[in-house]
């Protein structure tokens, strides 16, 4: 129960009361974030820590335990260099051997005729340089086991088969370059035990939080990116602006922040027509404007059709009313992405389901016209009423779909959020492991495969397949090779999860011609 003699302010920390999954009470730490009065009555804005910000609310004082209120601690200054914070303060004469060798450089770079570089241009080519020297492996496997074979054994595995690292410092792109040579193979029997001989660790492990942690900002991207860079958050942006909103036949509560015309924030709901997503203010403006509005399918080519389930394929220069309003829908439950209104760069696919009043929009996911970086997917979405029902796996199975169309692998854009890093490693894995489990032995010797072969059967990256396996602690080492070793909790595993897959794509009912971007002047 919250004290009124003790003012509780913005940035304060203390334990509010809430309810988990199980309806239980619990007392989480959480952070004050904002404050206001309603008729007399303060509400309270708070942040739970260590929980995703979606589960951020309005709630009243009986809920704070005052007992253990924390107020916020006063930052440190630090010594300040040339009127910026620093480490430590300027020293003369380093001062003096700067200028030297700038009034050096700048002498010789005018005796060649050439002009110094700004000093932005040249920050840029060192976090550039920092990003190339980051992705290159430092050292390499054994010559000799380049060309070794890693075998699949789906049957137990031995408990005391467990995997040490035999040299801690080796990076995970050394086994890139094993396995995309090795092959792997399946036998159907027991593992014996080697005495005295260790397993080597696979090296590294997957990225849960797909952040960079290395600090050092990389240059600006000259292609479309939806990434937030997390560095402009504001009280603002932390808090979600959008109590409700009312979808076609659904009711929506926002999870973020989402940049709508301010004067709508204030409304109890917010209406959106469910096939142009226009907002609108009330029910009566919805009423009247579903008069006019002739669309009952998101606009753009309908690429796939099975079933009730299509698909939408939406340029996003050509509809840029249509795509401007999807961003603004899709950032209420996106936290890692940050909105563009110019969409001219971007394509999106968007998911429907079709009933006698039209076709309803399910999820969608964006991708770029042109990416240098493989990335077939920007942002993808299931929006809250068809979560957990297979919607969000089909989303990604046709992404990948279209890669194979085009011809090549593709990746989703980084950071993933929680749901989505859950979603794609569910699909990858389920995708590996059902070619694994398909794979047929000739001549009676063990099949094989390799990494790079799988790679190109599910356009999956070859990065994405090799962290996979990894997170399935699949990858083993064993007398002197890699091995793919599946024991049968993973393969009764996989069978049940695939009996409960019921939507899958039809690459039969895709019709899909992809566009050499390149080629156009503007898109």
């Amino acid at each position: 129960m919250a004290d009124q003699s003790v003012e509780i302010t913005e940035g304060c920390r203390l334990p509010v009361l809430r309810k988990n999954q199980e309806n239980e009470d619990e007392w989480p730490l959480a952070e004050i974030l904002s404050v206001k009065d309603i008729s007399g009555k303060k509400l309270y804005y708070v942040h739970y820590i260590d929980f995703n910000k979606r589960l951020d609310e309005w709630v009243t004082p009986d809920r704070l335990d005052i007992k253990k209120l924390q107020f916020p601690k006063k930052e440190a200054k630090t010594p300040m260099k040339n009127g910026l914070p620093g480490s430590r303060p300027s020293s003369p004469e380093r001062d003096v051997k700067k200028s030297l060798d700038l009034h050096v450089q700048s002498a010789s770079a005018t005796s060649r005729g050439k002009t110094l570089p700004t000093l932005k241009r040249k920050a840029e080519s060192v976090s550039l340089a920092t990003q190339v020297t980051a992705a290159t492996p430092v050292s390499s496997l054994p010559g000799s086991v380049d060309a070794s074979q890693a075998s699949v054994y789906p049957a137990m595995r031995d408990s005391s088969f467990s995997i040490k690292s035999r040299d801690e410092h080796e990076p995970l792109t050394s086994l890139t370059s094993l396995t995309t040579n090795g092959t792997s193979s399946i036998q159907h029997h027991h593992i014996p035990p080697q005495p005295g001989r260790k397993r080597k660790s696979c090296g590294g492990t997957h990225e849960d939080s797909q952040d960079s942690s290395d600090g050092i900002p990389s240059a600006p991207r000259m292609t479309g990116s939806l990434v937030s860079d997390r560095s402009h958050d504001d009280i603002v942006t932390r808090m979600k602006n959008i109590d409700c909103i009312e979808l076609g036949r659904h009711r929506l509560k926002p999870w973020y922040f989402s940049p709508y015309p301010q004067e709508l924030t204030s409304l109890p709901i917010l209406y959106l027509c469910e096939f142009c997503l226009k907002y609108l203010k009330s029910l009566k403006c919805l009423q009247r404007h579903l008069t006019k509005c002739n669309l009952r399918h998101p606009p753009g080519n309908e690429i796939y059709r099975k079933g009730t389930i299509s698909f939408f394929e939406i340029d996003g220069r050509k509809n840029k009313a249509y795509s401007q309003n999807l961003c603004l829908l899709a950032k209420c439950f996106l936290d890692h992405k940050t909105l563009y209104y110019d969409t001219d760069p971007f394509l999106f696919y968007v998911m429907t389901e079709y009933d006698s009043k039209g076709f309803h929009i399910v999820g969608y996911f964006s991708k770029e016209k042109e990416s240098t970086e493989d990335y077939n997917v920007a942002c993808i979405l299931t929006l809250p009423p068809y979560q957990r029902r297979g919607y969000g796996k089909l989303l990604i199975e046709f992404s990948y779909e279209l890669s194979k169309v085009e011809g090549k692998t593709g990746t989703p854009e980084k950071p993933l959020s929680d749901l989505g890093l859950l979603s794609y490693r569910s699909y990858w894995s389920q995708t590996i492991l059902e070619i694994l489990m398909d794979l047929k032995s000739e001549n009676g010797e063990r099949p094989q495969i390799t990494i790079n072969e799988i790679s190109e059967i599910t356009s999956v990256k070859k990065e994405d397949v090799i962290s996979t396996l990894q997170y399935l602690n699949l990858i083993n080492y064993y007398k002197g090779q890699y091995i793919l070793t599946l024991s049968e909790d993973i393969v009764e595993g996989h069978e049940r999860a695939m009996q409960k897959r019921h939507l899958r794509i039809d690459p039969k009912c895709l019709h899909f011609t992809p566009k050499d971007w390149s080629k156009r002047g503007k898109w």
